[in-house]
């Protein structure tokens, strides 16, 4: 086949399929490699997914502040446990679960968060039967936008640092009312 740029030209009008298309196709293409591509926030340690660490702005006045997570997943076939967490933003880290008392919701931290195989644990704000993490003792206050690497010690997987985002939850409120 005889490949000239005249030939092209002539074909691509005969068939419709004509210049500004193909323009438009390269400058699509090359807005996409241009344009920053959003990443997944989420972590791997062996068969465990941290999917979106977050955490909500801490209120005025206060030193105690709360990570989440989108979701924990362990997609292996053994059940492991989320023994511990560590952060510099904060003087220590508590495993806590969230459990409704009469019409309070009350927090209480638990020794570990039992993480079963093929599971998602619910780590997310505001409900009852869910866990989070407390960090006690702030070094500042946690504001919107910030991020911050937290330290999760799991008992079969090991230590993953993961990046947390402060964010305010789409609700609007900075944190569920809750009592110890």
């Amino acid at each position: 086949m005889n490949f000239k740029p005249m030939n092209l030209l002539a074909q691509m009008r005969k068939t419709g399929f004509g210049l500004g298309f193909v323009l438009g196709g390269l400058f699509i293409g090359a807005v996409a490699l241009w344009t920053p591509q959003a990443h997944a926030h989420d972590f791997k340690q062996g068969d465990l997914v941290i999917d979106h660490p977050y955490a909500t702005p801490s209120l005025a006045g206060t030193r105690n502040g709360s990570v989440y997570f989108k979701g924990l997943r362990n997609r292996g076939g053994q059940a492991d446990r989320l023994i511990a967490a560590k952060s510099a933003v904060a003087e220590r880290v508590e495993l806590h679960q969230m459990q409704m008392d009469g019409q309070v919701m009350r927090m209480r931290e638990v020794p570990a968060i039992e993480l079963p195989a093929r599971t998602e644990v619910n780590l997310r704000h505001g409900s009852a039967g869910t866990h989070h993490l407390m960090l006690q003792g702030l070094k500042q206050p946690l504001k919107d936008g910030d991020r911050f690497d937290l330290e999760l010690v799991f008992e079969k997987a090991g230590t993953r640092r993961v990046n947390v985002w402060v964010q305010t939850p789409r609700s609007g409120h900075a944190s569920p009312t809750h009592q110890h």
